[in-house]
């Protein structure tokens, strides 16, 4: 009998298909979740910030490179990618200029409003708008201090403030500057940026022209020296008054200068103007300036031209 049971017991044969396997076959579920690869977390590898990334900066309008505002100011607004020259705040120009700062002239003079002048709006919204957006209290900035072993008194246009433009303020502070100059018989220096006359005070600022103009003929017939650096751009009253009445003219490269716009002239002769009409190098070639000055050599050029018109020692020299 126990061998009828022995024979009847199927024994598990590893060639037999038909016997179940404990081993699970195919892609099952719980094969996929032992088995899966463990997902890691994948590091995004991003550059570090750049200092343009990081700092306040500024886009260079004839490269378009994005400069930050600290290499700009360490390299004199001179964009270090093209060497164009980007422009300087009067306020600014000054500073960099003159090693000692001895005082300021010619706040004391406020604007009025003798017209009562509104185009798009009136005259004195338009005063307060620029006073806030420039900080200063006119377009015309005057200082008197050392240049080297030099007393001079500057002043510099800046064109932010309604474009540059000469009202009664900006001759006020112009002749008060020459008037300075005459009284301690030191050089005059000018940095010019305008675009004119200011419409807003009608005739009272063509005045202006004449008044500089007979500030100016003091100083020549005084001996005293004048020197005007003509920065990117001058035109009109400027350009014909103060801008062009001085002992030597200098230019920073590629500044448009000029009386009448290049677009008016050609609406006027109808001929087209092509470059580099009405840039300082342009000028130079026709006899208009003296030189065209990088803006890294320029305060090393004044002061030498100073020290010769002054003599006094060059101390570039020794």
């Amino acid at each position: 009998m126990a061998n009828n049971m022995t024979d009847t017991i199927i024994k598990p044969n590893a060639s037999n298909d038909s016997a179940p396997s404990l081993e699970p076959k195919g892609n099952t579920a719980g094969q996929s979740w032992f088995n899966r690869e463990i997902p890691g977390i994948k590091q995004q590898l991003t550059a570090p910030l750049t200092a343009v990334e990081t700092e306040p900066s500024t886009e260079c309008s004839s490269c378009h490179s994005m400069i930050t505002n600290t290499a700009l100011i360490f390299n004199c607004y001179v964009c270090p990618h093209c060497d164009h020259h980007l422009p300087m705040s009067a306020r600014e120009r000054l500073n960099w200029l003159l090693d000692q700062v001895n005082g300021e002239l010619g706040q004391e003079f406020t604007a009025k409003d003798p017209l009562s002048f509104v185009d798009s709006k009136p005259y004195p919204a338009r005063m307060s708008e620029a006073q806030e957006k420039t900080g200063e209290s006119e377009a015309l900035i005057v200082m008197h201090g050392k240049l080297r072993n030099l007393d001079v008194v500057t002043c510099a246009f800046d064109f932010r403030f309604m474009g540059g433009s000469m009202g009664s303020v900006v001759g006020d502070r112009f002749v008060q500057a020459a008037e300075k100059a005459l009284e301690d018989k030191v050089p005059l220096i000018c940095f010019a940026a305008s675009g004119g006359a200011r419409m807003q005070e009608g005739l009272l600022s063509l005045m202006q022209m004449a008044r500089t103009a007979a500030a100016i003929e003091r100083l020549r017939i005084a001996g005293i020296p004048y020197i005007v650096v003509l920065t990117n751009p001058v035109y009109g009253g400027v350009t014909a008054s103060l801008a062009m009445l001085g002992d030597i003219h200098l230019a920073e490269p590629k500044a448009m200068i000029g009386f009448a716009g290049k677009r008016v002239i050609e609406q006027t002769v109808r001929e087209t103007l092509e470059e580099p009409f009405q840039r300082a190098e342009f000028l130079l070639e026709h006899g208009v300036v003296d030189e065209v000055v990088h803006r890294h050599q320029l305060i090393d050029t004044i002061y030498r031209l100073l020290a010769k018109l002054c003599h006094v020692p060059n101390l570039n020299a020794q």
